[in-house]
Parts: structure tokens; C-alpha cells; sequence
């Protein structure tokens, strides 16, 4: 059998990561654990000459082919495993994705992989009567991570034969659906600052669900949605495609719909803050806090405070910065105030020391990390301190104390009276 060899060299491989699942299922793994076993049968399977050289025309050559090859088979295997949350899911899309490799393989002649992956397709077709919702038996995760690393494989071994550039966009298209699920997770914990290997209810399955479809509705919607992504693969693949650019773009911009409907505000809250350049404020008050800070480090008297702190206000757009320290009222004035339009909050720094810091309800600027940063940083570097001022002596500076003689400047303080 031309198969044979195929299938002979990536058996080894297949069998860790089906022992790796196996193992999560009955005494369960920590996730790198299993990451260490997946990347272990991904070196295997390059060693057998399961090996990526190129991503939508870009060579990677030489010892790059290595990493690139385990992150994607390493990949593929998560995106199956990630995806089988609800009953037939994970089984049906591994199905419409064998499917597809198994028409490319006709298309062409490759008849290694198309009889490699007849079994697989049996196999899933057979499963699926029994896994399907209400299902009456289930992948576990050696099931799941076996049909992602031999479909990851599959794919690697298409683009080899493949007659374009573009080979490796064609798998890619065809394990979209579960590859996405896993991009998305992966990006949505970053930004929400969760562990990327931890669980929640936020995958795209988990999205339809709570739109009010049903479990069977939900995997019936992503089944069609693998016939798409299938036929846009199918497309990509053709000999001689002379269109391979236009797919892409129409891929992109399909996925790019399908993203927007399921209603990630993590995303749409991104785009928000990128395009707003909230970004740059952020940074930039970063570095105003830093020089805060050290200001206030170096102050050694009360009109050094009020000075480091009528700057921050300054920087930060407040239209009003008063201080009470020793006795003493320090009030500025930084812009035009309309009462009614403005809020004002009140930092403590002792039972009877305070600064009050007024702002605009209505500004571009972001008062509230502002507030969250002047308010810890003054507390910090000044609530433990304020006893020195009023016992008549100036803030202690790199160990030694200064005298002084409590006086403000009239034109930036007041009486407290």
C-alpha cells in the first residue's frame, strides 16, 4: 500500500499524544504536563517527516521548520480539544475538516493521504450516531487531542503536495473554526488578564448558546459554518488558482463578520481604546507618575509637596488642586470652572492633612486612573510622613533632617483658619 509508510511513521507520534489524553482522562495532568507530552509526539511526528516550510508563501527553512511544525500541530491539538464542549461538536467538525483533506487529496493524487485519512473520516462518521446530542458516549480528551494532532499532521502533509504558494492557507481555512475558538480564547484571557490555560463559558459554542439556540441548533450552525470555511479551503487549493488573493481577502472578511456577531466585548472594548489612543494616555501617564513619584521622594518641605502636586494636577487636566499639610491651605486654580460641571475628590493623607483634586465630568482625559495613581502614590509616599510637618520639621531627605521655618508662599497658600 503507497499509504503505508504514512501511516506507519506517524504512528508513534499519534500514540503519545493519544496516551497523553488518556492519562488527563483517568488522573488528570496539569496543563504542562500535557503540553510537554503534545510537544514530545510533535517532535516525533517531524522526525517521520511531518515538517512545515512555508506559511502563505513565506519559507521557513532550515531550523525554523522545527518550532513552526510543533507550534502548529501542538496547536491544532489544543483547537480540538478546546472546542469539544458540547455534544457531537468536536467530532462533527473533525469530520467536515477529514472530509475536506480527503477531497484535496483527490484533487491532487495524492492518494497517501487521501487513504490515510479514509479511516479517520469512518471512524468520526460511525462516532458521531452515538455522539451526537443527547449523546450516549464521548471523545475524553485522548479522543479529542488524537483528532487534532492527526488532523494538524494531515494538513502539514497537503501542503507539502500543494501546487501554490499559498499551500498552507488551505489547511488553515479548513481547521478554521476550532483554530479560531482557540485564538479567540487565547486573546480574550490575555486581555482580561486570566491564566490562558484556565476554563470559562466564552467559546464561540458557549456564545450561541446564550443567544437562545439550542445544543443541537448550535452544532447543526457550526457544521455549516466548517462547509463554508471547507469550500473556501477547496477554492484555495485548485491548481492554477489565479484568485488566491480575492479568497483570502472574502475569508477574512466572512470570519471577520462571523467575530463581530458573536459579541466579544473584549474586543470591541480594544478596538475602542486603540482608536481613541487611550493607549498613549495610559503610557503617558505612566511616565507622569514615575517623575510624580520621585518628586515626591525628594520633597523636603511642604511647598516641595504642593509643587509636585499642582504639576501632576496640571498634567493631568484637573481644574483645581488644593492641599491642607501643617496647618496650611495651598489652593491653584489651573483652568476655567463651572461648579456645576466638575466632581471633586478628596485624598486623605491623615486625620487632618488632605488633597482635593477637581475635574471636569465631561473630558477626553482618563480622570479616574489618574485619581486611582495620584491617590496611592500620595498616600504612600506622604500618609506616613505628614507627623514630621507638623511637628515643626521638614521631610527627612536621603536619611538627614532639615529645619525649616513652616512658612508657604502667599501667592499659592491660604490660611487653613
Amino acid at each position: 500500500m503507497v499509504s503505508l509508510p504514512l501511516v506507519v511513521m506517524l504512528t508513534p507520534a499519534a500514540a503519545v499524544v493519544f496516551a497523553v489524553g488518556l492519562l488527563d482522562d483517568l488522573i488528570g495532568l496539569s496543563p504542562w504536563e500535557k503540553l510537554a507530552g503534545q510537544i514530545g509526539g510533535a517532535a516525533l511526528a517531524y522526525w517521520a517527516g511531518v515538517r512545515l516550510f512555508g506559511v502563505s508563501g513565506f519559507s521557513a527553512e532550515g531550523w525554523w521548520s522545527l518550532p513552526l511544525t510543533i507550534l502548529w500541530l501542538v496547536g491544532c491539538t489544543n483547537a480540538f480539544n478546546l472546542i469539544d464542549g458540547m455534544d457531537g461538536l468536536a467530532t462533527g467538525v473533525g469530520l467536515f475538516a477529514t472530509l475536506t483533506i480527503f477531497v484535496a487529496a483527490l484533487l491532487q493524487n495524492n492518494s497517501a493521504l487521501a487513504l490515510a485519512t479514509v479511516p479517520l473520516a469512518g471512524a468520526l462518521l460511525g462516532f458521531l450516531r452515538y455522539n451526537f446530542n443527547p449523546a450516549s458516549i464521548f471523545l475524553g480528551d485522548c479522543g479529542s487531542l488524537w483528532i487534532g494532532f492527526l488532523l494538524g499532521c494531515y494538513g502539514v502533509i497537503w501542503s507539502q503536495k500543494s501546487a501554490t504558494l499559498l499551500g498552507m492557507t488551505a489547511p488553515l481555512m479548513a481547521l478554521s473554526i476550532p483554530l479560531l475558538d482557540t485564538v479567540l480564547a487565547v486573546v480574550r484571557r490575555f486581555l482580561r488578564h486570566q491564566p490562558i490555560f484556565g476554563a470559562d463559558r466564552n467559546h464561540i459554542h458557549h456564545r450561541l448558546l446564550d443567544r437562545g439556540l439550542s445544543p443541537r441548533r448550535v452544532a447543526l450552525v457550526l457544521y455549516g459554518m466548517c462547509g463554508v470555511a471547507a469550500a473556501f479551503s477547496l477554492l484555495q487549493s485548485m491548481p492554477h488558482n489565479r484568485f488566491g488573493g480575492l479568497i483570502i481577502v472574502l475569508f477574512c472578511a466572512v470570519t471577520w463578520i462571523g467575530i463581530q456577531h458573536l459579541g466579544y466585548s473584549e474586543f470591541g472594548t480594544a478596538r475602542r481604546l486603540a482608536l481613541q489612543g487611550t493607549f498613549r494616555h495610559i503610557l503617558q501617564a505612566q511616565l507622569y507618575m514615575t517623575n510624580f513619584e520621585k518628586k515626591l521622594a525628594a520633597a523636603t518641605t511642604g511647598d516641595d509637596c504642593w509643587q509636585a502636586i499642582r504639576d501632576a494636577g496640571k498634567d493631568y487636566g484637573f481644574k483645581q488642586v488644593r492641599m491642607h499639610l501643617r496647618g496650611q491651605l495651598y489652593e491653584a486654580e489651573l483652568g476655567e470652572t463651572k461648579p456645576e460641571k466638575c466632581w471633586t475628590m478628596r485624598i486623605p493623607l491623615s486625620d487632618s492633612d488632605y488633597v482635593n483634586l477637581t475635574h471636569e465630568r465631561e473630558s477626553s482625559v482618563q480622570p479616574m486612573i489618574a485619581i486611582t495613581s495620584l491617590a496611592e502614590i500620595l498616600q504612600r509616599s506622604l500618609g506616613s510622613r505628614t507627623q514630621q510637618f507638623h511637628t515643626g520639621m521638614a521631610l527627612p531627605k536621603n536619611g538627614s533632617a532639615f529645619k525649616t521655618n513652616g512658612g508657604v508662599p502667599k501667592s499659592t497658600a491660604a490660611s487653613a483658619g
